[in-house]
């Protein structure tokens, strides 16, 4: 397999998650679930790769990292000032040539014989994504974009996201090398989805590892993200499949795709369906079990974004749009291991006297 560290595109084919430091969190993720037989939207990556020659192409004194990384991480006005500045100037230059004549072949390659197909453009830092750092939420997704110019203009955003204010200011608080820090950008097509939902191979409430938990909406996923809707939520057992908890909401707005514009358009959900579950119990337990097989396959909990095409279009059934790590609880502290005592019914006293405060 050819190492994307060499080139400015790879398909999610030719990566696994080994390569995070060549096309970020998210695409590793992807390229990992792509050749495990899960079933993923098919896209390609912007390299880190080609990120770094844009970024020597508009600072070739390497000032924008030093400034960065010597930034107080409680100075907010310092990091918005500083961090406007290179947003802007990422914002207002131009690709390299190659770089775009690449993206175009890859976007014809990725639309095969239809024309403009609808993609969603991501951002896929090296730090995101992690067990130690998610980013979720603090970078740049755009979704449902059409056309070269588009596409283009989308990736900027992706790479100016980068230096978004949050962004800086969190990777400065988990004190992450500046200098390691890149920026991959997917570019997938879009599912024009008719239920979307995020999935957790643990409550993400209780910490307990034998449920999975999932919420579920209307449209795209856009809408749960945002909190625009309250999900459906429910609760699945690992062993047996018994969906263990169910509550339906009402959701009254849903996301679609802009079809004439692009884009995502906010519309009412009709009458009929605001207050009925958007998934059956079959389609939860289908979730359920993808959710299963990729916990194994990564060997720890995650945090997993899905959506179900509509059944009319070539998009029918589940794919997953990403999986990340389990961060909540997987980084809490493990309860300390009791110290060695002399006799065994040494514990049972220690632990009745935890168990009595009122004891002298």
């Amino acid at each position: 397999m050819a190492n994307p560290r060499d080139f400015e595109v790879a398909w999610f084919d030719d990566i696994a998650i080994a390569d995070r430091p060549a096309v970020g969190g998210k695409a590793a993720s992807l390229g990992e679930l792509t050749r495990a037989g899960i079933r993923v939207p098919p896209g390609f990556v912007i390299t880190t790769h080609a990120f770094e020659q844009f970024l020597a192409n508009i600072d070739p004194g390497a000032s924008v990292r030093s400034t960065i990384g010597a930034l107080d991480p409680d100075d907010l006005d310092a990091i918005s000032r500083a961090a406007v500045g290179v947003r802007d100037t990422i914002r207002k230059a131009q690709l390299p040539a190659a770089l775009r004549q690449s993206i175009a072949a890859a976007s014809r390659k990725l639309a095969a014989s239809e024309t403009a197909v609808p993609v969603a453009v991501r951002s896929s830092a090296t730090s995101e994504d992690s067990a130690d750092a998610s980013f979720a939420g603090l970078q740049h997704t755009a979704l449902w974009v059409r056309g070269e110019d588009q596409v283009v203009a989308a990736i900027r955003d992706c790479w100016a996201s980068l230096y978004s204010t949050e962004s800086v200011s969190y990777r400065l608080r988990l004190r992450l090398p500046e200098q390691h820090c890149a920026m991959g950008v997917v570019v997938q097509r879009m599912v024009n989805a008719h239920c979307s939902g995020v999935m957790f191979t643990r409550s993400p409430t209780t910490g307990d590892r034998s449920v999975i938990a999932i919420e579920a909406s209307w449209g795209l996923g856009s809408c749960i993200v945002g909190g625009e809707v309250t999900p459906d939520r429910y609760v699945v057992n690992k062993v047996t499949g018994d969906i263990v908890n169910r509550t339906v909401s009402q959701k009254s707005l849903r996301h679609v795709p802009g079809l004439a514009t692009g884009g995502v358009r906010s519309e009412a959900v009709p009458a009929d369906l605001q207050g009925i579950a958007c998934l059956s119990d079959d389609e939860l337990r289908g979730l359920a079990l993808v959710g299963k097989r990729i916990e194994r396959h990564y060997g720890a909990a995650q945090d997993i974004e899905w959506a179900i095409g509509r059944a009319e279009s070539d998009e029918e059934g589940v794919f997953l749009l990403q999986s990340r790590p389990e961060t909540v609880w997987a980084n809490r502290a493990p309860e300390p291991v009791a110290a060695a005592k002399d006799k065994a019914f040494d514990h049972v006293i220690a632990a009745l006297g935890r168990k009595s405060p009122g004891r002298p």
